[in-house]
């Protein structure tokens, strides 16, 4: 699988051939670009690096910030300033940008520090990113958990610079600097320095050991070298004070000599980033690449697929690779309480990645996805809520607009599959005091708040944290809570079978309106019953529906609002529907699902920088790739999977439990990523089933199903079947039946 990746997938302005039949209805709202990168990572690691620019949103590439249509290029080429660390992956505007630490390798004089060279043949495999700068200089990252190697191959010169900038953050777009508010930087000679700066409230600290034997080392403030100084203290920074400020490390060199400059990075001082630097840095690059290539291997290697085009196994093995790099999660390094533990950040945000990435690192990295709850758990308590999102900075990010309590889902889901680790009776009462903040001292008081999604949020968040309290023998808590779960119905308007009018975040209220709920038979029945729901759903997919022009650059107002009025699904361009094709198995038409699903996988994803249909989002749009070609989704929260036509032949997750495998007789493999022209759009059904051996003729799976390991078999055919037609996921009051496993 590792060989497979492709990370410059998602890199530029989306670039797919022309879709056809249901794909070609759909209408995209949200940017047009998978705003990936192709840097240095490390499986859910704290450190990435990549070339610099200052281009929104990664500090990588060409594009100005943008929130709808196609992105507009701020650069006519690529280009970097330097390389910079602790980028974001797949995200829009999260309003803060890292992008901390620039390194730049000159053969120019230190007043064209900043400015941006052409990059040219850039190389890129999990772990490493290489380019070649048009001064002449070939450049080399790697990274580990918390550290960075770069390697510098420079021409002949007499007086060669590596420059590390410590003042540098964010990107070069409006409001999207980043400036310390205080800082040190100290050089201790013998090619060694280190320096702090706190970002956000942050204190990043970085020890450096560059090996350039004969080379002289200095500070520097503003493009200024400082002969003789040691140290420099800033006490307090402000936007119209700062200057740049750093370290150079300078000398002849020739033509063909590498220069190696190793970093470890801390939150909790100069000498935890020194102490990261020596344990994981080793004897230098070639070691710190081959041990985070195997730490790759090792995590890829727990998803497998057999079958498929060599253009769609390079797309599932990218999309699993973006699925792997966020969160970050740091052992012993929260700068905000000083005992030792897991600090995840990067959550960006829970809206994007709790229906999917969430749910798929439970599956394949549960010791990972434990330190994750682990360190919400721990925000809860330091700061007073579970966030939505958490980045590197202080204070936990709420985005009021987007969700409220969605922790909540992803707490439920490990406590039923019964991970150790988690204090539970603490947790419930973090999840209890949670639902009463923001939206919820109104939902409780109410019964409904608006924007009208955050009732059904809500509503959800009751039921997972009732499923614990339950669980717990607090049944007088459980009952009441799953009083309130009920309140989903003040959400819908009955007349329609829809949510009711309310303000919308990146959507309107028919992308809202087919989540899948913890009731949802009695989400159909207000909608007027299976045939009236299955009928909004296929006006909602676009069954029968002209194909729709997508946003050009710079769409106008006008524009924008006669999309949404299509009341159309955004396509997996955005978040807030997909989950939506599966609602169809709620009403018994999981035939349904196969041809959205089949659609969204043969038109909407491809090859090259151009093969995302929107924001990755942390990999939130990744992981729904992941788990639809799988032939199943998560449902968050209900310790729940949904099972439809895989895009493989077979394939197998390693899973706590052993091995779990999804098997087919009758797979026809898909093209994919080639001209549109030899793409067969014609989907696969599910025709019979077996589990472990035995007929199943329901189209759902418990988690422990899947996270103890088994065999699912899948009889595929061109045709629709009747199977799953009578037997729907489970709803309330029931959701898992005896003997139901």
């Amino acid at each position: 699988m590792l060989d497979d990746v492709d990370p410059f997938i998602g890199t530029a302005a989306t670039e797919l051939p022309r879709a056809h039949g249901l794909a070609a209805t759909w209408w995209w709202p949200k940017p047009q670009v998978g705003n990936t990168h192709p840097g240095a990572t490390s499986p859910l690691g704290m450190v990435s690096a990549c070339a610099y620019s200052g281009a929104y949103p990664t500090g990588y590439g060409r594009y100005a910030k943008n929130t709808e249509g196609v992105p507009e290029e701020m650069f006519p080429r690529l280009q970097a300033s330097g390389f910079t660390h602790f980028q974001q992956s797949g995200t829009g505007a999260i309003r803060k940008y890292y992008n901390y630490v620039r390194v730049t390798p000159m053969v120019q004089p230190l007043d064209d520090l900043g400015q941006s060279w052409p990059l040219e043949d850039e190389q890129a495999e999990p772990g490493y990113y290489a380019a070649n700068l048009n001064t002449g200089v070939r450049c080399e990252i790697t990274v580990g958990e918390k550290v960075a190697v770069h390697r510098y191959t420079f021409p002949d010169h007499d007086s060669a610079r590596v420059v590390v900038d410590l003042s540098c953050g964010g990107l070069a777009i409006d409001l999207g600097r980043t400036v310390p508010l205080r800082a040190q930087a100290e050089s201790m000679g013998y090619g060694r320095a280190q320096g702090t700066v706190v970002m956000e409230g942050v204190p990043l600290s970085v020890f450096i050991e560059v090996d350039s034997p004969g080379w002289r080392q200095m500070l520097w403030y503003d493009r200024r070298l400082i002969p003789g100084g040691t140290r420099l203290d800033f006490d307090s920074i402000r936007h119209t004070t700062l200057r740049p400020f750093g370290m150079i490390f300078m000398g002849p060199v020739r033509a063909g000599q590498s220069i190696e400059v190793r970093m470890g990075f801390s939150l909790r001082g100069g000498d935890q980033a020194r102490a990261n630097l020596e344990r994981e840095c080793g004897a230098g690059f070639e070691s710190v690449r081959t041990r985070t290539r195997a730490r790759w291997q090792d995590h890829l290697r727990r998803v497998q697929v057999d079958g498929g085009t060599r253009s769609r196994r390079t797309v599932f093995g990218t999309a699993l690779y973006h699925s792997l790099i966020k969160p970050c999660i740091a052992d012993d390094e929260s700068p905000m309480w000083p005992n030792s533990g897991p600090y995840a950040f990067d959550i960006c945000t829970m809206w994007d990645i709790y229906k999917t990435q969430l749910p798929l690192l439970a599956a394949i990295t549960p010791q990972r996805h434990g330190d994750l709850l682990e360190s919400l758990i721990r925000v809860c308590e330091e700061e007073g809520n579970f966030p939505i999102g958490y980045r590197m900075a202080r204070g936990a990010d709420r985005f009021f607009r987007q969700a409220s309590a969605l922790a909540h889902t992803a707490l439920a889901d490990a406590h039923a599959l019964r991970r150790p680790g988690i204090d539970w009776t603490w947790a419930l009462v973090h999840m209890v005091d949670d639902l009463r903040r923001l939206y919820g001292e109104d939902f409780f008081e109410h019964g409904v708040v608006h924007p009208i999604t955050h009732t059904l949020d809500l509503a959800y968040a009751h039921h997972c944290t009732a499923q614990l309290a339950r669980a717990l023998n607090d049944h007088r808590l459980a009952a009441d809570l799953e009083r309130r779960a009920g309140h989903w119905v003040n959400a819908f308007d009955p007349a329609t079978g829809l949510l009711r009018d309310s303000e919308f975040y990146e959507g309107g209220k028919w992308n809202y309106s087919f989540r899948l709920l913890h009731d949802m038979a009695a989400r159909i029945a207000l909608a007027g019953g299976d045939e009236t729901f299955i009928d909004r759903l296929d006006r909602f997919f676009g069954y029968g529906a002209d194909p729709v022009k997508q946003p050009g650059v710079g769409p106008q107002p006008a524009e924008m609002a006669a999309g949404y009025a299509l009341n159309r699904f955004e396509g997996l361009n955005n978040e807030p529907d997909m989950e939506a094709p599966w609602a169809y198995h709620y009403a018994g038409r999981p035939d349904r699902t196969a041809e959205v699903v089949h659609a969204a996988l043969t038109w909407q994803f491809g090859t090259g920088p151009g093969g995302l249909p929107g924001n990755d989002d942390s990999g939130g749009l990744s992981s729904w790739y992941v788990w639809a070609s799988l032939g199943l989704f998560p449902v968050a929260g209900q310790n729940l999977f949904l099972v439809n036509a895989p895009a493989f032949e077979r394939a197998a997750l390693h899973v706590e439990g052993g091995e779990f495998v999804i098997e087919t007789s009758g797979h026809r493999d898909t093209p994919i990523g080639v001209d549109g022209i030899d793409r067969d759009p014609r989907p696969q059904y599910v025709q019979s089933a077996t589990l472990n051996g035995r007929p199943l003729d329901r189209t759902h799976l418990t988690a422990a199903d899947v996270h103890h390991g088994g065999r699912l078999h899948l009889r595929l055919g061109p045709e629709p079947s009747t199977w799953g037609h009578r037997s729907r996921p489970p709803s309330l009051p029931n959701l898992h039946p005896k003997g139901e496993r």
